[in-house]
């Protein structure tokens, strides 16, 4: 019976997906779609980069203005940040104000890394660079879209295509002239991947036009199993800098090696101090102060698909750090990884020296319950047990002679605790069920996404909760060279956020 009545259901969702007016719209504007797409992508948007910053952010009001979206920049004090697009649109007889989020800049990359493209320079591919795609032209007016193709350039997942998405819902709706159910607040951000340093102050200056009952998030990729999934919550993230020290000068190693420490080797040892053969975290107290998930938390990652096996073996590994735990439990406690390591050169750039430092950074993904601020101490509690004496510059000469061992221990700029909100809540319910509305297969409820965004600050701020409903393909290359956007998984977020943009009270 229970099978019966989920194959039933199952079939009038597919029915009402089938009749959905969201689809004709997208299937009858694809090409101009898709292009206005790739005109957003092709802006440099490193935060960094303030003046291309800035042309993402007024070409953003531009096209919120085209809507008639009551466009304008949200700035900190700093006019050098990254500003915060913001539009509204006001339902009459709404109950519900919902705020949807994207951020519109982008990690920053080395051109070099990229497979026959660059990163501000969209390019088409028949399918993905691992399953052999090879670049195609972009398709005329008359030219039907291949739903498989993938869109390549930087940002192309994470994450404007959430800008995009949220944005060409609005516009389905109105097209078909679907009234939104909500009041619709667009709040697209501009310093997400550089840490978020001067969120809060913006949200804080601007409490009263922010007034809402949820933020919908709209980031991160969906399960690996290509369900859609909805997030209620997210890690928090903070990264560090840390520097050992060698002679003071770059030594010929044939004169002085096996007698002048190598820093790098030195580093070396220190990194592997911090973690056990099994890859589980050694530093002290670590995970000590994780708040554990409640039964609903737990029951949605029992029911979460489990995929694994399937993950390992496109990825080319066979060892996993926890000793067999699976990854839905992994990416829900604290982590410590290396994101670069550098110490002289490698390549054609080899010489037989000993160099003077190295350096690695690290990033600290933190769960419900951890502190940016304890967390960090945690590290340089540990780094001191090593017999290391730390500081925050680089040493002296007396303290140089005093001390053998010696790093420089620095955070990075911004960084935040993680988020969680209730699955159960009356809006957690209504936004499960529009995301469902907009999907075939059963969709995923996850208790907290691996990855990071600044919704604690979202949170602490403003006193409501966030949810995230990501779009992009799993294997997105996210942060990283290569990074690229399934087009169904674009055309499926349109979907979804004009779905959102109707949720049913």
């Amino acid at each position: 019976m229970k099978t019966l009545l989920t194959a039933v259901l199952l079939g009038f969702s597919t029915f009402a997906i089938a009749q959905n007016p969201i689809r004709e719209y997208r299937q009858a504007h694809e090409t101009r779609l898709l292009n206005e797409f790739v005109q957003l992508l092709s802006i440099p948007n490193v935060a960094s980069d303030t003046s291309n910053i800035r042309k993402n952010a007024d070409y953003l009001v531009a096209e919120m203005q085209k809507r008639g979206l009551k466009a304008r920049l949200l700035e900190a004090a700093n006019n050098k940040v990254p500003p915060v697009v913001y539009g509204e649109w006001m339902t009459p007889g709404a109950t519900r104000t919902i705020i949807f989020y994207a951020h519109y800049d982008g990690q920053p990359t080395d051109p070099a890394d990229w497979t026959g493209s660059k990163p501000w320079e969209p390019v088409l591919r028949s399918t993905s660079l691992e399953k052999g795609g090879k670049t195609i032209s972009f398709p005329k007016d008359d030219e039907k879209i291949d739903p498989e193709w993938r869109l390549y350039g930087r940002s192309t997942s994470d994450d404007k295509a959430g800008v995009f998405a949220i944005l060409t819902a609005f516009d389905a709706l109105i097209a078909k002239d679907i009234k939104p159910t909500v009041n619709i607040k667009f709040f697209f951000e501009g310093e997400e991947e550089a840490g978020s340093s001067n969120l809060k102050e913006v949200l804080s200056k601007n409490k009263e036009r922010l007034k809402a009952d949820a933020f919908i998030v709209c980031d991160g990729p969906v399960h690996q199993s290509g369900r859609k999934q909805v997030v209620f919550g997210v890690r928090g993230d903070v990264n560090v800098d840390l520097t050992v020290y060698g002679a003071k000068r770059p030594l010929h190693s044939g004169h002085y090696g096996n007698w002048s420490p190598n820093p790098a080797m030195t580093l070396a040892r220190l990194l592997a101090s911090m973690k056990d053969a099994s890859g589980n975290i050694t530093v002290k107290g670590w995970a000590d102060d994780v708040v554990p998930f409640g039964p609903v938390e737990l029951k949605a990652i029992k029911e979460a698909p489990q995929y694994d096996d399937e993950i390992k073996k496109q990825l080319g590994i066979t060892f996993t750090e926890g000793g067999g735990t699976s990854l839905l439990e992994r990416i829900n406690q604290p982590s410590l990884n290396i994101n670069g390591f550098k110490s002289g050169d490698v390549g054609s750039l080899a010489r037989n020296v000993i160099p003077t430092t190295a350096t690695a950074v690290l990033d600290l993904r933190l769960v419900k319950g951890n502190d940016v601020a304890r967390q960090i101490e945690k590290l340089r509690k540990h780094i001191e047990s090593q017999g290391y004496y730390v500081i925050d510059r680089d040493p002296t000469d007396p303290e140089r002679l005093q001390h053998p061992f010696i790093a420089k221990f620095t955070q990075r700029e911004g960084g935040y605790n993680a988020q969680r909100t209730k699955m159960d809540l009356p809006i957690s319910i209504a936004v499960i069920n529009a995301v469902q509305a907009a999907s075939v297969e059963p969709i995923v409820r996850m208790p907290s996404l691996g990855g990071s965004l600044p919704l604690s600050i979202i949170e602490e701020t403003l006193q409501m909760p966030t949810i995230t409903v990501p779009i992009a393909n799993y294997d997105n290359n996210q942060h990283a060279e290569n990074e690229n956007i399934r087009i169904q998984n674009l055309w499926d977020g349109i979907e979804i956020f004009a779905s959102l943009m109707t949720m049913k009270n």
